[in-house]
């Protein structure tokens, strides 16, 4: 009988841990998904190196940064040069980060599969052209 209550204890202790645990995965997913990525007018950007960072929600599992380059006013390099995701390399940030300087625009498609990581990394890269705006 003692062997019944610990093994359902055990389980019960599962249950609730997985469900916090579920909890807090779900509220992090919603707001990621719903984070808005402002239209920046690319026509109006400053040349020079700009450091960009998003500090990851509200759990700060997708905090990253950047680094990127105006010339002659158009992004012509953007570098990831920090990111708590465990994901990271995983993501694809570059082809991300390529979409975004062939469109010179932050309207571009996600990375099919890592939807919430890439919308971090284009705030970290919205963030980073706001400072060539000097705003």
């Amino acid at each position: 009988m003692i062997g019944w209550v610990i093994t359902f204890l055990i389980l019960a202790g599962i249950a609730i841990t997985g469900g916090i645990g579920w909890s807090k995965l779900k509220k992090e997913h919603q707001e990621a998904n719903s984070l808005p990525i402002r239209s920046i007018d690319f026509n109006e950007l400053q040349d020079g190196v700009f450091y960009g960072a998003y500090q990851g929600g509200m759990y700060k599992w997708r905090a990253n940064e950047c680094q990127l380059t105006v010339k002659s006013g158009r992004v012509t390099d953007i570098q990831l040069i920090g990111s708590q995701d465990p994901g990271t390399k995983n993501t694809q940030h570059q082809m991300l980060y390529d979409r975004i300087m062939d469109k010179q625009s932050l309207q571009v498609d996600t990375i099919s599969g890592a939807t919430l990581t890439s919308k971090a990394y284009l705030k970290a890269v919205e963030d980073a052209l706001v400072h060539s705006l000097g705003k």
